[in-house]
């Protein structure tokens, strides 16, 4: 662990511009820096870079942060790493606290599973050199096209089948049978003997997005052996769901070409990323999953997926797609000519070749989709009846409304249909999607135990079209959270833009104060805790609680955000982030600043924006009381929910009268 003092030296020395300017041209434009954004593709530059703040802010895709979260998000670290990178960008000497017994045991552990991990990717490139290595695991290599650049580059190798054996040369070394067994790389005999578990196999390491071997794929062959591949077990340091084979080699042609390519077989990845197109990966032995998918997601939102055109291949492609629509990301699908798969047709053709034929073959993954099963429909009217069903419920997926609704009209474009019809079937899959949801929740909440990843399944499908990224992935709202959301995010907005300055209240004012004026934030908290009141959402109030953490702490306003933009709590981070500027460089609050003072502007609204709170809290809870009625069953019961019920509206317009929408 990085101590507090040294953590606050990285983050005080560390200038924005210098750090970004490591990756990005900059150019000065008056008191900050610009450049077409790192993050989207964009020909006109909107990414700014303030050094008096201290952050940078792009107002195309709205991705903002300090050094340390440039760092995270461009070049994908971790925070401790973001900061390490920091420390020796600036000769900063880091000197980290002990870590307690159990941090030691389960990193030593980790460390170790990694280790003898990587002593096997060099025992089975070392099989290559000579003998039966050279003879057969080498000769395949050459046979496919594999050259020897690239077995070196991927690690490729061969786990031997006479008597040189991993668990021999790893014993040897040192390394223990526990973690032999542990890494997967070892199998235990009825007889409590081990053996090695990959035998007369040519060998993949598969890696972490770091770089760290993880994991190995192996594949076989002999024609008459039915496990073609067999991989590592999931262990714990590799779970197959959560990896891809080549992203640590493709990451960064993902994130700067902004489209990721998926194809299905290990030698399919690594013969494209010999051909000259590396943002190309492979999924581990298994069929897509959600987890990589928002793995592809952290680097491109846009995924052409290349598969092999048999029926396996289409189904997977289908598959695939779905998932990716999920996820508010970009399917697109190309297939190779008849009996081709990656590998085949880059031995075939040129890097220009192959690069013109996915430019001009790619389908949008709906588009793709619709043509496959209109071809399957063969004009019977039933099957395309279930087609346009089918076709709705993947377009109800998308959860960006927009895209959805530039499907729904294509979808009916292409079938000859009212939109309408799509419309309301795409409705009414959402609708139940989001009830299946509530109801699992409901269910997780009555049963602590099902509350776990596998039993608790959120899609961003159920999320309102208003929720906030807040920290860059959807997350389901209570109702509640729907009503107080747009109320919460502008009192927070108050805090993060405006919390030093004082409210110059008049004083006819009901809020003037004569023994001191208030400063917004301290207006806010006031009213607040006055009804002993926490915001509903929980990201905006951990942000709400970090930033009176160095209000109290005495820094000035800038000094506040900034801290929040560099802290470990990314989420508290990307809120500060997203509400501290506002969205366009003429924002709503300048433009008022330009009719008036920022002074009255503040005593007008802040007051204002906190009625409008208590308003949504008594909504929020006057359809609580509304679904109550519902279930009421006593006389007893009905009466008294009637009587709160009955208190609450008398609030409610008086709130309104306060706010101008009533009479007084």
């Amino acid at each position: 662990m990085i101590p507090k003092e040294t953590v606050d030296q990285i983050l005080d020395t560390a200038r924005i511009e210098e750090v970004v300017g490591d990756f990005v041209t900059l150019q000065r434009r008056g008191i900050s820096f610009v450049a077409c954004c790192p993050f989207h593709n964009e020909k006109t530059p909107s990414f700014y870079v303030t050094p008096s703040k201290g952050i940078y802010k792009c107002f195309g895709c709205g991705k903002s942060g300090s050094a340390v979260g440039f760092l995270m998000d461009y070049d994908h670290m971790s925070y401790p790493d973001a900061l390490r990178y920091l420390a020796k960008k600036y000769h900063i000497d880091v000197q980290e606290e002990e870590e307690t017994a159990e941090q030691i045991a389960a990193r030593q552990r980790s460390e170790s599973l990694m280790a003898v991990s990587e002593f096997a990717r060099k025992f089975f490139t070392e099989q290559l050199e000579s003998g039966e290595g050279r003879a057969v695991g080498y000769a395949y290599y050459r046979k496919r096209g594999i050259e020897d650049t690239t077995i070196q580059q991927w690690g490729l190798g061969w786990a031997p089948s006479g008597r040189t054996s991993l668990l021999d040369a790893a014993r040897a070394a040192g390394y223990k049978d526990e973690y032999l067994l542990a890494a997967g790389l070892a199998v235990k005999a009825d007889d409590g003997t081990l053996h090695d578990k990959f035998r007369e196999r040519v060998m993949f390491p598969i890696h972490s997005v770091s770089g760290r071997v993880i994991a190995f794929s192996g594949r076989t062959l002999k024609a008459d052996n039915p496990a073609k591949y067999v991989n590592s077990p999931e262990t714990e340091i590799y779970v197959k769901s959560r990896n891809l084979l080549g992203l640590y080699l493709a990451k960064s042609a993902i994130a700067r070409e902004n489209r990721c390519i998926l194809v299905e077989g290990n030698v399919d990845v690594v013969m494209m990323h010999q051909m000259g197109i590396t943002n190309v990966v492979a999924s581990c032995g298994t069929s897509l999953t959600e987890e990589q998918v928002r793995i592809i997601g952290k680097f491109t939102p846009n995924v052409t997926i290349m598969y092999d055109g048999d029926s396996a291949g289409l189904h997977a492609a289908i598959r695939a797609i779905g998932l990716i629509l999920k996820e508010g990301m970009n399917p697109k699908v190309v297939f190779l000519p008849d009996g081709d798969d990656p590998d085949s047709f880059s031995r075939k053709h040129t890097l220009e070749e192959i690069q013109d034929y996915i430019k001009e073959n790619e389908k949008d993954g709906i588009t793709f989709k619709t043509d496959l099963m209109l071809e399957e429909a063969d004009g019977d009217p039933l099957k395309k009846a279930n087609l346009i069903n089918e076709i709705a419920d993947t377009v109800a997926d998308i959860p960006d409304a927009i895209k959805r609704q530039v499907y729904i009209d294509e979808v009916a474009r292409r079938f000859d249909i009212e939109a309408d019809i799509i419309q309301d079937r795409v409705h009414k899959t959402r609708e139940a999607h989001r009830i299946a949801s509530a109801k699992e929740r409901a269910f997780a909440k009555a049963d602590p135990s099902r509350n776990d990843a596998s039993s608790v399944t959120e899609k961003k499908a159920d999320v309102p079209e208003n929720a906030p990224s807040l920290s860059g992935s959807a997350t389901l709202l209570t109702r509640e959270e729907q009503i107080l959301l747009p109320s919460e995010r502008e009192l927070l907005k108050f805090l993060l833009q405006h919390g030093r300055t004082e409210l110059k209240f008049e004083t006819d004012s009901e809020f003037y104060d004569p023994e001191g004026q208030q400063t917004v934030a301290e207006f806010i908290d006031a009213a607040l805790a006055a009804d002993d009141t926490r915001f509903a959402n929980k990201a905006l109030q951990d942000t709400y609680d970090a930033y009176f953490a160095h209000y109290d702490e005495g820094l000035d306003q800038n000094a506040i955000v900034l801290a929040l933009m560099n802290g470990e709590d990314r989420t508290v981070a990307a809120v500060a982030g997203e509400l501290s500027q506002e969205k366009y460089l003429l924002s709503v609050h300048n433009f008022s600043d330009a009719m008036t003072t920022t002074d009255s502007w503040l005593v007008t609204f802040v007051p204002r924006a906190i009625l409008a709170y208590h308003d949504k809290r008594v909504t929020a809870r006057q359809q609580e009381i509304g679904r109550q009625l519902k279930t009421a069953e006593s006389a007893q019961e009905i009466q008294s929910l009637m009587q709160q019920l009955s208190s609450l509206n008398a609030l409610k317009k008086s709130i309104n009268i306060k706010l101008g929408r009533l009479p007084k």
